[in-house]
Formats: structure tokens, C-alpha cells, sequence
């Protein structure tokens, strides 16, 4: 089964997505900075000032789709596409109804009610969401003014395929996001196709070089960063992970 499937999953992400700072972490525990990781994916990587009147923006990967709202705050539309047709679902019913409630583990077969609600002050019919593979997108999707892939990278079966259109789906002028923890597995992408994470005739290749010669020819890079992240399994068990954010201009001549 494909775990992107699963109840447990399903109630993972939209903690990550939509649960305040408490509903994740106990005062005392600290580590707020790594807390509300969609969130800071927009706020703190899309360059605000150079967004268009009128903008277009496609969430590639977007899970339940916060970051899609967020980027519905200063674009006319949101588009947000996820493989997963449970997280597409929910992220819908989050849409159409401004909530959903889901259960929140807390240990063993204990569980916490809650309700991942839409951020307020935005306009819900800006956004969209639909399922589809970001390796093979429909052909009429047409062009955006800004794209976010946030830790989408390294779960493609092969992430060049995607890398490649992604020259086709951003407007010239227009700002490409990609974040991740670069934690390829073998499940997810196997080895010959991994961006980075090797060496290479003794040379050790990262995925930010991977990134570069994928996206250089059509891409200039803007900026890079740290983003750290938190995701709660349960209330006595967490994982952090440090994200890089590449943001990237598309080419103008």
C-alpha cells in the first residue's frame, strides 16, 4: 500500500500543515522555529515584491495544502497538485468546508481530536486542488508566475523527468522554489536516479550540484537557505530535519 494512502499519514501531514504551535509541541519542549514549515516554504522563500498583479501559482507536491493557501494570500490563483488522492481529498474538504477534523496520535492507540482549519483572510475560491504526478503533469497546465515544490524531490521515482518541464511551467521573469532534506532512498528513487548524495569519479556530487545542472541552462539561482522542520509521530517522539531552499529566476532571454 502506498503509505501516502494511509489514515496515519493522512492525520501526520495535516498536523504538520494545519495544527497550531500547542497542538504540535509542549511548551516546555522548545524548537518553535522549526514549527508551521508550509507556512515559512512561502512567506520566508517567494519574493513578494517581484510577484505580478494577476499571478499564477502551482504547489507541486502540496500534501493537504497549506502552502497552497498561503500562496492564495497575493496570487489571483493557487493550484495545488499531490499524488496522493487521500491528501488531494482532504485538502479539497478543507476548501469547500474551511475545516476538517482528523485524530492526532498520542501514544499507543490514544488519540486527540482536532480540526486542521483553512488560514483566515483567504480567499478559498482562488485555490484549486487536483491529484496528478509531478513527472508526468497534463499537458495544458499552462504557465505560473511562481512554483513551490516543498520535500517533493526526493519521493520522485525520477526527479530529472520533473526538473525538466519545469522550464514549460514558469514564466519567464518568474520564481521557482524547490526545498528539501535531500534524503534519497531507494524506495522512493533508485540510485542511478538520485541528483546528488554520491561520489562521482572521487568526486562527491551533492543535490544542490544536481540542481545546478538540471536547472542552470534555463534558470538563474536567487538565493539559498536553511529551513529546519519538525514533524511529530507521537507526543514523546519527533523528528527534525534541516530542509535546503534553492529559489531560482527563470531566464529572461
Amino acid at each position: 500500500m502506498n503509505i501516502y494512502e494511509t489514515d496515519k499519514l493522512l492525520a501526520d501531514y495535516l498536523l504538520f500543515h494545519y495544527a497550531t504551535e500547542r497542538e504540535i509541541l509542549p511548551e516546555h519542549l522548545g524548537g518553535e522555529e522549526a514549527l508551521f514549515y508550509p507556512v515559512r516554504c512561502v512567506t520566508e522563500c517567494v519574493n513578494r515584491a517581484a510577484v505580478p498583479s494577476g499571478a499564477r501559482a502551482l504547489d507541486l507536491g502540496c500534501g493537504v495544502g497549506r502552502a497552497t493557501f498561503e500562496l492564495a494570500r497575493f496570487c489571483e490563483s493557487a493550484l495545488g497538485i499531490d499524488s496522493s488522492q487521500r491528501f488531494v481529498d482532504a485538502a479539497e474538504t478543507i476548501r469547500q468546508e474551511g475545516q476538517l477534523s482528523y485524530a492526532r496520535l498520542d501514544e499507543g492507540a490514544l488519540t486527540t481530536r482536532l480540526i486542521a482549519r483553512a488560514p483566515e483572510e483567504v480567499d478559498r475560491r482562488r485555490v484549486a486542488f487536483e491529484r496528478g504526478d509531478a513527472m508526468n503533469l497534463r499537458s495544458d497546465l499552462g504557465t505560473f508566475d511562481i512554483v513551490l515544490m516543498a520535500n517533493l524531490l526526493d519521493r520522485l521515482h525520477e526527479p530529472r523527468r520533473c526538473l525538466q518541464r519545469l522550464a514549460a511551467l514558469v514564466k519567464r521573469g518568474g520564481q521557482l522554489i524547490i526545498t528539501s532534506p535531500y534524503t534519497w532512498l531507494d524506495e522512493f528513487t533508485p540510485r542511478e536516479h538520485w541528483l546528488g548524495g554520491f561520489e562521482r569519479f572521487g568526486r562527491r556530487v551533492t543535490t544542490f550540484d544536481g540542481l545546478n545542472g538540471a536547472l542552470g541552462a534555463d534558470f538563474d539561482l536567487i538565493d539559498r537557505k536553511e529551513l529546519p522542520f519538525l514533524l511529530r509521530e507521537h507526543a514523546r517522539k519527533y523528528q527534525l530535519s534541516v530542509a535546503e531552499a534553492t529559489m531560482w529566476r527563470r531566464k529572461i532571454g
